[in-house]
């Protein structure tokens, strides 16, 4: 189902892309990298110059190296292009500061304590957002199973995604068609008179 109609538009002013890729890895790790890139579609006029339209303000890329229990184990963060060149592109290195928290267990939190405000780059802070659900979606069917909890399935635990979205909860029509061994009966809501 596409969005409504809009309002009549006159022009596409600015385009922020965000594209995740995720790879495994030879030794067992998994490498998630992210790129950001805004351009605009007419020259923008920084503190810096001009910065013709089409060519990217930002084109940032933030690299997690993740163990499959989802550990940050390394982190690494690249500027190509800045508003502020000599400025902006010198806070990569502070991004090893995610190494050691969990994608699952706060990190989000996590990213805020470490990186928020002054101590990061707004836009690699943000793009470190959602690396979460784009690792929980690399790791669905190949390190988490995913399997439906048809009668002759072995699994002996719920699969991972159930109970992690309004679509997948277990008192759900979704889980009852998809996955019923694993669906519960909604609890009945009591009226007090």
């Amino acid at each position: 189902m596409p969005l409504s109609p809009p309002s009549s538009r006159r022009a596409l002013k600015h385009t922020r892309a965000i594209q995740i890729e995720a790879f495994a890895r030879d030794d067992g790790l998994w490498d998630i990298d992210a790129q950001i890139t805004d351009t605009k579609t007419r020259d923008s006029k920084l503190a810096s110059g001009i910065r013709p339209a089409g060519e990217p303000i930002h084109s940032l890329w933030l690299r997690l190296t993740i163990d499959l229990q989802l550990n940050v184990v390394d982190a690494e963060a690249v500027s190509d292009a800045v508003p502020y060149p000599g400025h902006c592109d010198t806070i990569g290195p502070d991004y090893k500061k995610l190494i050691g928290l969990n994608l699952m267990k706060g990190f989000r939190d996590g990213v805020k304590r470490r990186l928020s405000g002054t101590s990061g780059c707004t836009h690699l802070t943000e793009l470190a957002q959602v690396l979460p659900t784009a690792a929980i979606q690399a790791f669905a069917g190949d390190v988490f199973d995913t399997r439906d909890g048809a009668a002759t399935d072995e699994q002996t635990h719920k699969p991972f995604q159930l109970d992690r979205c309004h679509a997948l909860r277990t008192d759900g029509e979704a889980v009852a068609k998809y996955y019923p061994r694993w669906a519960v009966k909604p609890q009945a809501v009591s009226k007090s008179s």
